[in-house]
């Protein structure tokens, strides 16, 4: 099999999982991933002269990876490193946790900021060594 039927292959074993050509995570077509990075749909640069890449083009793969359980575009692994790189999975696992199980606090009409469950924790503990101080 050749490079270019492997990746025809997993190009379209990716689709039959996820259903259609999106990113899995924000759901951006290859065409939206190009526009994002500033390239049309064919892959070429939109202001090729004014920033002087006319010699850039982005290859479907480029923007798309289709190796996984799922497709992810380059936006979304681009914003995942940043998170890994940072340190900050405990708090992608919280934010996770707050779209799944509180999305009633998240999009309240209250202008009033709500304790999240991390701050009602710290909270209780800080009282505990008060009194505890006493």
């Amino acid at each position: 099999m050749t490079s270019l039927d492997k990746r025809f292959h997993e190009y379209f074993e990716s689709i039959d999982r996820a259903g259609d050509d999106r990113c899995y995570l924000c759901r951006r077509t290859p065409a939206e991933v190009k526009a994002f990075f500033g390239f049309a749909e064919d892959g070429t640069p939109l202001d090729a002269e004014r920033y002087g890449i006319e010699d850039v083009v982005l290859y479907k793969l480029d923007i798309m990876s289709y190796k996984g359980s799922r497709p992810i575009c380059a936006v979304c692994q681009l914003n995942f490193e940043t998170i890994f790189l940072a340190g900050d999975h405990h708090v992608l696992h919280r934010v996770m946790s707050e779209v799944e199980h509180e999305r009633d606090r998240l999009w309240s009409d209250s202008d009033e900021p709500e304790e999240t469950p991390d701050e009602e924790n710290e909270s209780t503990e800080e009282g505990s060594r008060s009194k505890a101080e006493e």
